[in-house]
Parts: structure tokens; sequence; C-alpha cells
């Protein structure tokens, strides 16, 4: 839902966080990431000194309590002995410790053959795609059991659970090439995601999205809300890779835009909008196909529309007025708060900047599509600008976008040159520029 204005007319930050609702759908290791992002807004950029101290320690209350269930052992003695200003952490941690070297050496020895004859060429020249007859052949050959294999994904369970996701990706891997225990193959796959986000390998990553997304059309048909709930979580998943990899971009909003996964957003994470519109928005100068682009952008104001009684933040609100309501003004407005929340928010952070920008010229084409003469003191003020400014700013959209039009410094305004067309495309122009009209006149009158 909608946030509460504050007594200044404007909502505090802490109401757009999201952190609660995307770690109810993100594995632990992946909610630490984000924690650590929130620590580090509390700190001073000049002094270094911490904000809030109370926040602060509520956070690494929640590391805490995050990773005491893991294998990371040192760290969370580390953690303990922050919050209870200890300086030696109490024996228990160094019995864990102890014990889970004790189950690593365990695994490493178990696993130890079958990671040999996997690292031999004349055994996987043998291999084939048929895992059945795999099988067959490593234990005939060379005596491996299916204890042997399973032991793998135990190994990778392990080093997982200690923070060695490289390792553990490697020993995942290895089982899901052998294993024929279609239920612990796709845990194997949803880990390897997992690892590979951890240890930000964006390109195998990018190509296990793929692979979850199969298994679940494929493996979930005939349960739909079990379909439902892995959708969910694959979609945040899927944002790490979606603002930290160029080249994710259009196969990840590819993901976003089947109608499985917008159904899913619509039904069970609505607030996943906000990264969606900024995905969209922020890819008008990147997108290969400008027809895609377009109507992905159409598709986001008609969820943004649908769902507004569900969620709302400045950055679908900027949409909404801008696209929906035609109101420059309000669209403004909360481009300013939208730009405060991007540089809070942990996948958009980096975003920030280019997102304005884009939105801008959101702004500007909207505008030019009701105006043909447009004063630059009035551009400005719609641009969140100081005229100077907003001078410097259209007069590089006009060079670097080839804008037909120009400035008219002497009457200080920017007027939009319209090439000649057919009569046929005129009439065609002249009804999409009056309904665009009647549009703006009904949004206008029903304020």
């Amino acid at each position: 839902m909608a946030s509460a204005p504050t007594a200044n007319g404007g909502s505090s930050l802490a109401e757009y966080d999201l952190i609660l609702k995307l770690a109810q759908h993100l594995d632990r290791h992946m909610i630490f990431p984000l924690l650590e992002f929130s620590a580090g807004q509390l700190v001073d950029e000049e002094s270094g000194e911490i904000k809030d101290e109370a926040k602060a320690r509520e956070i690494t209350q929640s590391k805490f309590s995050l990773l005491k269930k893991t294998n990371m052992t040192d760290y969370v003695a580390n953690l303990y002995c922050e919050l209870e200003g200890l300086k030696e952490p109490p024996t228990e941690f160094a019995d864990r410790r102890q014990k889970v070297f004790g189950q690593l050496e365990k695994y490493e020895q178990e696993t130890s053959k079958i990671i040999e004859l996997l690292e031999r060429d004349d055994v996987v020249n043998n291999l084939r795609s048929d895992k059945v007859a795999n099988l067959e052949f490593l234990k005939r050959d060379h005596d491996v059991t299916i204890e042997m294999v399973n032991a793998l994904f135990d190994f990778g369970n392990l080093q997982y659970s200690c923070g060695n996701y490289a390792d553990a990706s490697e020993m995942l891997y290895r089982f899901r090439v052998l294993s024929t225990d279609n239920d612990k193959v796709s845990y194997a796959t949803w880990g390897r995601l997992a690892c590979e986000i951890l240890t930000m390998n964006w390109e195998s990553a990018l190509e296990e999205i793929q692979k979850v997304r199969e298994l679940i059309d494929s493996k979930l048909a005939q349960n739909p809300l079990a379909q439902l709930e892995h959708r969910t979580a694959l979609l945040h998943w899927a944002l790490f890779p979606l603002f930290n990899f160029e080249k994710a971009r259009e196969p990840i909003l590819d993901l976003f835009f089947n109608a499985g996964y917008i159904n899913t957003i619509q039904a069970s994470c609505p607030w996943v909008l906000r990264y969606l519109a900024v995905a969209v928005i922020t890819n008008r100068s990147r997108a290969k196909n400008p027809g895609m682009h377009q109507k992905q952008m159409k598709d986001v104001v008609r969820i943004v529309k649908q769902e507004a009684y569900e969620y709302q933040d400045p950055i679908t609100r900027f949409v909404h007025a801008l696209c929906i309501d035609f109101d420059f003004e309000e669209a403004q407005r909360q481009l300013v708060l939208a730009e405060e929340v991007l540089r809070s928010d942990f996948f958009l952070l980096a975003h920030a900047d280019d997102f304005v920008e884009s939105a801008r010229h959101l702004i500007f084409e909207s505008y030019c599509k009701i105006h043909a003469r447009i004063s630059l003191k009035d551009l400005s003020a719609r641009l969140g600008l100081s005229a100077e400014a907003a001078e410097k700013w259209i007069v590089n959209l006009i060079r670097d976008t080839r804008l037909d039009a120009k400035i008219d410094y002497k009457e200080g305004t920017v007027v939009m040159n319209h090439p000649p067309s057919s009569v046929y495309q005129q009439v065609i122009e002249k009804t999409k520029g009056g309904f665009f009209r009647t549009q703006v006149l009904t949004a206008a009158i029903a304020k």
C-alpha cells in the first residue's frame, strides 16, 4: 500500500525500504549483502561516524540471527563478541568450528575418488548425455557408488553453508552431471545459481537462471502454487544480475515480461514493479529493439495503473503521474523523491543518475507531444533544472539524438520542427494528437 505522507508533505525513506519484503524470497546468504549495504548507509561519508548507533546495532543483531544457523563459525563468533562486548568468543564457537572442519575432512575423503575420476580425460570422454548409462559405466569400470555421487551434493551444501561459494558451485555442478535424483538436481541448480550470484559470476548466473526457469516450467506445471512460489523467488534472485551485469538486461527483462512472471508480480510481489520500472526506463538508450522497448514501457504503465491500489512508491507514482495522469508537476515532484529512494536501494543506487536522466527524456518527449513551442523557463521547471542547466541539457539532447528541434534564444523557447508528411500520415498524426490532448484534458478535469 502507499505510505502515509509525513508532516512536511514528503515521505520517510524508511517507508520505502523493501529489505523485509525482499528477504522473504532470498536465501539467507543473499540477504547478507543487503544488510551490509544498510549498515553502510548509516556511516557519514565525511566523518566516517555512525549516524544512528541503535539502528547499527539492530543491523548487527540481524546479521547474527541470519547467519548463526550457517557454518560460518568465525564470522558468527565475531558478531557475537561485537554484540556482547567480548574480546574472545565462548568456547562453544571453537567447538563448533572444530566440528565443521571434521565434517569437511570427512566429505573430502568420501568425494576424493569421484573428483579425481571426473578430472581424468579418459573418463570424461566416455561420459554421455544419458546419466543412467554414465553411472553404469562408472560403477562397472571404476567402482563408483551412488553414495559417492550423493556425497558430492552433501559436500557442496556444507561448503555453501561455510561461505565457500566457489567450491560449493563446483561440487554441485559435478553432482548435477551424474545424479538421476530429480529433486536433488533441482536443489543443486538453485544452489549453483546462489553460488554464482554470491561470487558475482554473472555469465554463469544468467545460464543458471535459464536452467531454473526451465525446471519451474516443466517440473511444476501441475502444481500452480509451487510454481508461483518458485517464480516469485526467481524474480527476486534475478535482481542481482539484472542491475549488475549489462548483458543480463535484455534476457532478464524477457523473463520478467513473460506472461507467467507478470502474473506472479501482480499476484505475489507487486513491489518488484519498482525494479521493473527502473530497468525499463533506464533501458531506453540500451535497447537493441526500440519497438520492444516501447511495448515494455506500455506494459509497465498498464501494470502500474492496475496495481496502484496494492503498491505505490515514488518510482511507480512518477510513471503514473507522467504516463497516466499527464500531470507534469506531480511527475517532477515524484522524480525528486524517486532519486532519493533509488540512492537508498541496494539494487538501484548505481542507477540513480541514469534513471533521472532517462526520466527527464520521458518528460521532455511527453511535453513535446502537446506543444510545438515550449518556454525554456517552463521546461526547466518541468525537468527540475535551472534555466541555464535546462538549456545545456536540451542542446545536448538535440545534438546527441538529432532531434528535429531548435532553440529560439530571442524568444527563450524550444521550437519543435515537424517534417512534412503525406496527407494520410497527417490525418493519422492529428488523430493521435487529438486523442492525446483529450486524455490530458480529461485527466485535468478529473482532478
